[in-house]
């Protein structure tokens, strides 16, 4: 009897157990109103308004940034800190860029505990955090930032780790929800609505900016280079003497005396002549405009002439032109190579096992924008992946999906103004490209041009050739170059096909030109 009690017990505690690991830690869906739940911040640069308000055509409501050109700061303390040091944790918000974003964040920072008397309307930019995530946008800045702020063990200093090559800012006005995902493995998975964009290792250097681990030695800073230190490779023969007959003053061009003057030339004939329809304006004051001159025009009696004018011998290349002589170059004797200092070891070089994140005690958002319309819903916290799943499937996909279809029907109407389903798969393709990892020197520029296209649909396939272009050969060099690609790189709308240069009062509405420089 005493036997099948304790079992019936367990089984209830294990279902408790799990009936609560399935509980959000904290879900904000602002069904409420924020007021006496959320604190605005107080400081005079925060004159953005928040406002309660329903999403675009849903009666869903959200946090909204009501004005431009604002400043932004609001936050909620937690009833307990979250830890982040065991088990998995699930960050997770949704936003909608009601009318688009040209530069602005739309990121939530989770704020670690502050220091006794710290009065939450103080809030700021200044505000301690553990962790910065979501999307910004803003000139070359287009991501969803993953940022951990980590305290170094040895210096007692917090700084800031930058997820590398993080992935790129959905371009529309739809709702889209953002995840991450921190595993007990110190993997971190960003997700953009449910659909894996990018994964890395806490403790990878080739994944965060800076590396959490710091490098075992630095450079010494007391090391200097010793002055008869010589790093240069070649150096000009000081045996080599120019040779006598090396004329530098010869010019590089010369007249062609074997030139004549083509028959029909018109000497006494200028190449531009008043426009004879041009009549000088009524209104015209000789005393206050000057004397009236009337427009010139091209000459139409050259037009059937080989040429008006004096003419004149063309020049031609000097085949004794030889310019400057300089001393041929060869091998130094007395390099060294290139002069690096001794390595010592890191005074602020730690190890570690798993990051030691700060706990989580409150979400707040604080940006600067240039838009308003920006709707924050469906702030998550939870412990479990399938809660996250659970509430995005319930919350987000059905609004979403509402969205897509009225942006297709106000396609359809557009016709041929707006973008057409093809091109927009087109330039989802483009956007995952520019988040391939070599590629990250040229991404901002790929991004840029990649946003002009979408301006201007005539241009999409232009466009889809000049990325692929820029993939291949950066993808040619890592394969057959050896070297790192070169970050010298030139993005550019052309009027006609990719030639040297943009020809003056050209109009960019024809083709992308892209090149490797």
């Amino acid at each position: 009897m005493m036997g099948g009690r304790a079992l019936l017990l367990l089984l209830v505690s294990a279902l408790l157990v799990q009936i609560r690991a399935s509980d959000p830690v904290l879900y904000e869906s602002f069904d409420e109103g924020f007021e006496g739940r959320w604190i605005v911040s107080k400081k005079d640069e925060y004159q953005g308004v928040w406002k309660h308000a329903k999403s675009d055509g849903h009666e869903d409501y959200g946090l909204l940034v009501s004005e431009k050109a604002r400043k932004y700061a609001i936050i909620k303390e937690l009833d307990e800190p979250v830890t982040l040091k065991d088990g998995t944790v699930v960050l997770q918000f949704e936003v909608r860029l009601q009318n688009g974003l040209e530069c602005g964040g739309a990121y939530i920072k989770y704020i670690r505990p502050q220091e006794a008397g710290w009065d939450a309307k103080e809030f700021d930019n200044e505000t301690p955090y553990t962790i910065m995530f979501g999307p910004d946008k803003c000139g070359s800045t287009n991501k969803v930032h993953f940022i951990l702020k980590h305290k170094n063990p040895m210096t007692g200093k917090y700084v800031e780790h930058h997820l590398k090559f993080p992935p790129s800012v959905p371009y529309d006005k739809l709702s889209h929800v953002y995840t991450a995902i921190l595993k007990p493995d110190n993997e971190v998975r960003i997700l953009v609505d449910g659909e894996e964009k990018k994964k890395a290792n806490f403790l990878s250097a080739d994944d965060f900016e800076p590396a959490l681990i710091p490098p075992k030695t630095i450079p010494d800073p007391e090391d200097k280079k010793p002055e008869d230190w010589d790093e240069r490779a070649k150096i000009p023969d000081p045996d080599a003497v120019k040779p006598d007959d090396w004329d530098e003053d010869a010019p590089m061009e010369i007249e062609d005396e074997e030139a004549t003057k083509p028959e029909g030339w018109l000497d006494d004939e200028p190449e531009e002549i008043d426009d004879p329809e041009a009549a000088k304006p009524e209104d015209w004051d000789d005393e206050e405009d000057g004397e009236w001159e009337a427009p010139k025009i091209d000459n139409p009696k050259c037009e059937v002439a080989p040429g008006c004018g004096e003419w004149k011998k063309p020049m031609k290349q000097n085949p004794a032109y030889k310019g400057k002589w300089h001393a041929p170059m060869i091998d130094n004797p007395n390099y060294k190579g290139i002069w690096k200092p001794q390595e010592i070891p890191n005074p602020e070089y730690f190890e570690l096992d798993k990051p030691d994140f700060d706990p989580i005690a409150a979400i707040g958002i604080e940006i600067w924008t240039m838009q308003d319309g920006i709707l924050f819903d469906n702030i998550l916290i939870a412990d479990d992946e399938k809660v996250a799943t659970s509430i995005l499937e319930k919350t987000w996909k059905p609004k979403y999906e509402v969205e897509k279809e009225k942006e297709k029907a106000e396609e359809a109407a557009a016709g041929a103004d707006g973008l057409s389903e093809f091109q927009k798969k087109v330039f989802d393709i483009l956007y995952k490209i520019a988040d391939i990892p070599f590629l990250a020197p040229y991404k901002t520029k790929i991004i840029d041009v990649i946003e002009k296209g979408e301006q201007q649909p005539n241009i999409t396939i232009g466009i889809l050739v000049s990325v692929i272009v820029v993939f291949v050969t950066v993808l040619f060099r890592i394969l057959f170059g050896g070297k790192k690609p070169a970050v010298s790189y030139s993005c550019q709308l052309f009027y006609s096909p990719c030639h040297t240069g943009l020809e003056e009062n050209a109009q960019p509405i024809s083709f992308a030109c892209c090149r490797l420089l």
